[in-house]
């Protein structure tokens, strides 16, 4: 199979074959991967989603429709399949991935899918259901490579060759005793480099890093990240090994995270489908709108107390819009930074009292800069010297307090249990616009009048 990326050429041309035959259909399939039909189902409708699906191999359209995007909707095409259909798909699925998708329907309708699975496969799927999907026990796979931890390289070898027929990836392999009892990992490599006569006992590494089934997802990829390991093994209270969680699943992990960071900084609610319709946008957007347009009218208080001031200086309200805009630009990249080290690392007090220090320091260097360009800018064309030392100060003014409430305001959230992305940016900007007018206009109605 030739894959190819899928541009507007590629999506006409599986779009027409959608009009020809099944055989013509399938040869064009058969130029694509399962991850690009998979972005393509996104805009068919169900109709040709389930032809296709229908027309594929198992082995094909599970991987289909374990690529697909959970606003697509996987589960509803899932239901759509005829029962036989279906259960082949869902026996080869992989554990997790058949998990994540049935736990997005209904009870009953778990059940019915659930009840024409083998007693094997349904067993395993409901364990995995009881977890939250966000943790480690959401997102690991029960199928693995276990080895006992005295056996000896040649009989090592012809249980992972065993085992494998089974499995089609694994990366690492477990290291147990007769109780299930983890006891470390060792790799393919030092088994084959090992004496015949070597005991995996002694290839052993016990000094891995593990997390228990109710561990975060976030946790669990900055472990796998941090270790630089390809899977990590899920241990119960008892050290019991119950499965895996893989680097492929960390990715998507990664990738929901920080899509859910981006629209929380924007003020688009997490809930919110990027694939969903105006309605749902507008639901999601309106509250937080609602939200901003209240702060905003703090700033606007500002402007009208010094509404008389403004009338006599005119010229303060052209650059009114440049220190509240700058302000808002500098916030939002102290804001962006120290969110992003948030989700990394669990900052100590030390650590984020240096984060609030360094933003503070990047505004006041990054402020008297600017300033002194819109200084320089003033005395050109406005010929006033003290207008540009206000504006200069203003400038330097709100650029360090937006270093200040861009770093500060989500550390501070954060050590009160709020997500820092969900409210940072709505509180920075009343900062940033209320200071900034505030120091600006202040400033002009004690020097310049």
């Amino acid at each position: 199979m030739q894959s190819y990326e899928l541009d507007k050429s590629d999506v006409s041309k599986i779009k027409s074959a959608l009009n020809s035959s099944d055989i013509q259909l399938a040869l064009i399939l058969d130029e694509y991967h399962a991850s690009e039909i998979a972005i393509l189902f996104e805009s068919l409708t169900k109709e040709d989603r389930q032809r296709i699906i229908n027309l594929l191999p198992v082995e094909i359209a599970s991987e289909i429709i374990s690529e697909m995007h959970e606003e697509a909707h996987p589960e509803e095409l899932l239901l759509q399949l005829h029962p036989d259909k279906r259960t082949e798909i869902v026996e080869e699925l992989d554990y997790d991935d058949a998990t994540d998708i049935i736990s997005q329907l209904d009870e009953h309708e778990q059940k019915e899918i659930l009840s024409d699975l083998s007693e094997d496969d349904a067993s395993s799927i409901r364990n995995l259901l009881r977890y939250d999907e966000d943790t480690a026990g959401g997102l690991m796979n029960t199928e693995f490579i276990r080895i006992h931890l005295h056996l000896t390289k040649k009989d090592a070898i012809d249980e992972i060759i065993r085992q494998s027929e089974e499995i089609e990836e694994f990366y690492t392999i477990f290291v147990i005793d007769d109780h299930n009892v983890f006891h470390g990992i060792v790799s393919l490599k030092d088994i084959i480099k090992a004496k015949g006569n070597v005991q995996i006992t002694e290839l052993v590494k016990t000094d891995v890093a593990w997390v228990s089934p109710n561990t975060d997802q976030e946790e669990v990829a900055r472990l796998i990240s941090q270790y630089n390991i390809t899977s990590i093994p899920v241990l119960d209270e008892n050290m019991k090994l119950l499965g895996r969680v893989t680097f492929d699943d960390v990715i998507d992990v990664l990738e929901d995270e920080n899509t859910e960071d981006i629209l929380k900084i924007s003020g688009v609610s997490e809930d919110e489908e990027l694939s969903g319709n105006w309605i749902e946008a507008v639901k999601s957007r309106l509250p937080w709108l609602i939200l901003n347009l209240g702060t905003a009218f703090l700033a606007s208080a500002v402007v009208r107390y010094y509404e008389p001031t403004m009338h006599k200086i005119v010229v303060l309200s052209a650059y009114m819009v440049i220190i509240a805009g700058m302000g808002g630009n500098a916030a939002t990249q102290a804001l962006a930074v120290t969110v992003r080290r948030i989700s990394l690392y669990d900052l100590t007090d030390n650590q984020a009292y240096r984060t609030v220090l360094k933003e503070f320091t990047v505004g006041l260097i990054n402020g008297a800069v600017t300033g002194l360009i819109v200084l320089i800018f003033s005395i050109f064309f406005d010929k006033n010297l003290m207008l540009g030392v206000v504006i200069f100060l203003a400038m330097t003014g709100n650029l360090l307090i937006a270093g200040i409430t861009g770093a500060g305001i989500p550390l501070i959230l954060k050590r009160v249990g709020i997500d820092p992305a969900i409210a940072s940016s709505i509180i920075i900007t009343t900062f940033t616009d209320v200071f900034g007018f505030l120091f600006l206009l202040g400033l002009a109605s004690k020097l310049l009048l």
